[in-house]
């Protein structure tokens, strides 16, 4: 059997998979803090049926190898930390962050670290993600609270009842990774650390490494869609050159069985 048929079948699933990845980056192309993904490939081994460097006749050395390629296989999604643009909403609760790292929730499954800044006040006066999870550490809005302020190092405050002057209420911490493409994603614009990633370091938005707090404005997604268009053509070319590499193989299997002697 031609090698031809199962070469050209990795390529096809390859191409799959790259489009798969296509499809999510533009699903989610107004997904708050949302980061596209990019799919890198990887060649498989090679059938080698003379290596460089042997020795044929009266000595001589074979200068290059006799080897044959048997396909291709997708080896990661990578996470592109790129900044998105920058929405101005004009909501006290909504921030981004100008920079690198994230904010941290608590789930019910943990804690999880996401770039989703459009932040609400639950019924006690936490301020929690769109998924009712908290924001850590907890800061809590007194009741009847006004004028909410949020300074580019992450300070809190507001105007309390009974009071002229600014009370801070809160202090948002961010943390950041070593290799923030390991995070797994955990659905839900947050992710997760891996023992790829390393483990969370936290700090005060501004310092040394970490971003600063934008208020009234949200990051928004990182994907272009020209781009994103680009490589869905890139990957429906590869798909139909593949299937045609299947069908031209599958007609010289057909011309070799129809010889006669």
């Amino acid at each position: 059997m031609m090698r031809a048929l199962y070469t050209s079948a990795t390529g096809m699933i390859a191409q799959q998979f790259h489009m798969d990845v296509v499809s999510n980056n533009l699903a989610n192309v107004n997904t708050v803090g949302f980061k596209k993904s990019r799919a890198d490939f990887q060649d498989l081994l090679y059938q080698t049926m003379r290596p460089a460097g042997a020795t044929v006749a009266e000595g001589a050395q074979v200068p290059a190898p006799l080897e044959v390629g048997l396909g291709v296989r997708p080896v990661a999604a990578v996470t592109l930390f790129t900044r998105g643009s920058f929405q101005q909403t004009g909501n006290p609760l909504d921030i981004a962050i100008e920079g690198d790292g994230f904010f941290k929730v608590q789930t019910s499954n943990g804690t999880a670290y996401t770039r989703d800044g459009a932040f609400k006040i639950d019924g006690q006066g936490n301020v929690v993600s769109n998924d009712g999870y908290k924001l850590q550490p907890d800061i809590r809005i007194p009741e009847g609270a006004q004028q909410i302020s949020v300074g580019k190092d992450g300070t809190v405050t507001a105007l309390l009842s009974g009071s002229n002057e600014p009370t801070v209420i809160g202090q948002i911490q961010l943390v950041r990774f070593t290799n923030p493409s390991g995070l797994s994603h955990a659905g839900g614009n947050a992710y997760v650390p891996t023992a790829a990633s390393g483990q969370p370091a936290d700090g005060t938005p501004g310092a040394e490494g970490f971003g600063n707090i934008a208020q009234g404005t949200l990051e928004m997604s990182n994907v272009q869609i020209v781009e994103e268009m680009v490589n869905m053509i890139t990957a429906q070319r590869a798909y139909e050159i593949n299937s045609k590499s299947i069908q031209t193989a599958d007609e010289m299997l057909g011309t070799a069985n129809n010889l006669r002697r």
